[in-house]
């Protein structure tokens, strides 16, 4: 395993990680989601350009594209849950009083 693959899949399960265990507030876990693509899409960019294909090249842009989209729903949700419930914890947000 090279340094740069070892440390792109560390990148992702450290942020796997901290969505598994600190799941306290929506913020950190949305962060947390952040990080793994961020991971991912470093990867799938250094993968595009060791394998030298112009076909792979627009496969992180497509990411980064989802990613985005992920990020712009996740931060609409933290809104409206913060102007609904008064905070951004997960503990207080319940699927059955909706």
């Amino acid at each position: 395993m090279t340094p740069t693959h070892f440390s792109f899949t560390a990148a992702f399960f450290l942020g796997l990680m901290g969505l598994a265990f600190h799941r306290t507030h929506l913020l950190s876990a949305l962060l947390c989601l952040e990080s793994m693509m961020l991971s991912l899409f470093m990867a799938l960019s250094v993968w595009a350009l060791q394998s030298e294909m112009t076909n792979f090249s627009t496969a992180p842009m497509l990411l980064l594209a989802f990613s985005a989209c992920e990020a712009s729903v996740g931060l609409a949700l933290l809104v409206a849950s913060s102007r609904t419930h008064g905070t951004d914890r997960l503990q207080s947000l319940n699927l059955l009083q909706c």
